[in-house]
């Protein structure tokens, strides 16, 4: 039997990149989900999630790891993107409310590279584990992004406030879709935190990364996922 072994592909949230309030920067969290499944489980944990990194990115450096050429374990990929796909140009927006403003990756494309990703690991021989990107907190995100902005005019683009949740969780349904759609695993990441009680609380000051009570969260959730 072969041993296995877990590539992670994400953004920060799969690299477990959290704000630290005290130094007001970005940094990596003590308590990582990578590093805490790989102890619990006691087998390789690779974590190729990059801060910033888009679906498009991540089928990138898939291809340059050379991964597919390992046949050597029971290789099992997690894959979460979605929270940089969905993002929007805010200075572009401040400037001109009125235009005409797209995702930086349209959810369109979004669906299709995802689906890329799935197919690519699928013909290595690897499981695919889809997993959704968490929910993010509206107003604290809105007064994150618009910071040094003309907020004033985002929120004329917006509508309102909220309209930030549903554009991203349009993208957070896409991975759920795509992993029904080509019948892979899916690690329902935002519903473990949209069934706790505040889930604010689980995020940092931006409102959008999980703070360590949210990381322990996603490590719960990955090992009940990952113990299988």
């Amino acid at each position: 039997m072969l041993s296995r072994v877990i590539h992670i592909w994400g953004d920060s949230i799969g690299k477990g990149v959290v704000y630290d309030e005290q130094r007001n920067k970005y940094t990596l969290s003590p308590i990582r989900c990578a590093d805490q499944v790989q102890t619990a489980l006691g087998i390789p944990v690779y974590n190729h999630a990059r801060m910033g990194a888009t679906v498009q990115e991540g089928l990138d450096m898939l291809q340059k790891k050379g991964i597919f050429e390992d046949h050597s374990a029971d290789r099992v990929f997690a894959i979460e993107y979605g929270g940089n796909d969905c993002d929007l140009n805010w200075p572009a927006i401040a400037a001109d409310p009125q235009g005409n403003h797209d995702a930086k990756v349209p959810l369109a494309l979004f669906r299709e590279k995802l689906g890329e990703f799935v197919q690519r690991v699928r013909i290595s021989g690897g499981r695919v584990i889809l997993v959704t990107p968490p929910p993010l907190e509206a107003t604290r995100y809105f007064n994150w992004v618009t910071r040094g902005l003309n907020a004033a005019a985002v929120l004329a683009y917006l509508g309102d406030v909220q309209h930030i949740y549903r554009w991203q969780e349009r993208y957070a349904l896409a991975v759920r879709d795509v992993a029904h759609t080509l019948q892979c695993e899916l690690l329902d990441v935002r519903d473990f935190f949209l069934a706790e009680r505040n889930f604010q609380d689980l995020l940092c000051i931006d409102g959008i990364h999980p703070n360590a009570n949210g990381q322990a969260l996603i490590t719960r959730a990955a090992l009940q996922t990952f113990s299988s």
